[in-house]
């Protein structure tokens, strides 16, 4: 997503989050689909240029909307994923289903498609930026543990989230996707361990 990570200029920080409180608002009223560039820059009130020097298109805005507001939450709680440890991982899982609940409001209301694939990017890219911080020897790419963890992620949390309480489907996922998640991470601090000499007993 083009601004995390990324030190903006305060203009531009700024421009970007209009754009993204714009798509909110328009998105208690409408359908994403019903939605255009048009209608957010109109809502804005900035040209359509200015919406395409900060975003490709509307799913570009979408994605950075859903970071921003997934980022804030993960802030808010104090949150942050940065190794394979259970906790970790379980934290989030708590915080996804949070940030779901949110989405779908008092009424229970189905998620969008379009917003669901946008969840599921931030939360593949948390698990990258995780994975990436520990590499390790697998044969299977980090990127590919990211992408099934995170679909892993939401849809035990859509599923799970409204029957039963959080921290027990939190404890649930994180049983499925940790040793997922432990494949991709830190192999050679495995090898490492296995190593290190033992004990004598003489």
């Amino acid at each position: 997503m083009p601004e995390h990570g990324e030190s903006l200029d305060p203009r531009i920080r700024r421009t970007r989050r209009m754009l993204q409180e714009s798509l909110a608002k328009l998105l208690e009223r409408k359908n994403f689909d019903e939605i255009s560039v048009q209608d957010i820059a109109a809502e804005a009130t900035v040209n359509r240029a200015t919406f395409y020097d900060h975003y490709t298109d509307k799913y570009g805005l979408l994605n950075c909307l859903v970071g921003s507001r997934f980022d804030d939450l993960l802030r808010e709680r104090g949150i942050c994923f940065e190794g394979p440890c259970n906790t970790a991982l379980k934290n989030m899982i708590t915080a996804v289903a949070e940030f779901v609940a949110r989405l779908r409001g008092s009424g229970n209301r189905p998620i969008e498609p379009h917003m669901e694939s946008a969840m599921i990017a931030v939360i593949r890219r948390m698990l990258l930026e995780g994975l990436k911080r520990h590499p390790g020897d697998d044969a299977i790419p980090a990127e590919t543990v990211a992408s099934a963890a995170a679909w892993a992620i939401y849809g035990g949390v859509k599923e799970g989230g409204a029957s039963q309480p959080a921290g027990q489907m939190a404890e649930q996922i994180a049983t499925l996707v940790s040793p997922m998640m432990h494949r991709a991470y830190a192999q050679q601090g495995t090898l490492q361990t296995e190593r290190q000499p033992q004990p004598s007993h003489a």
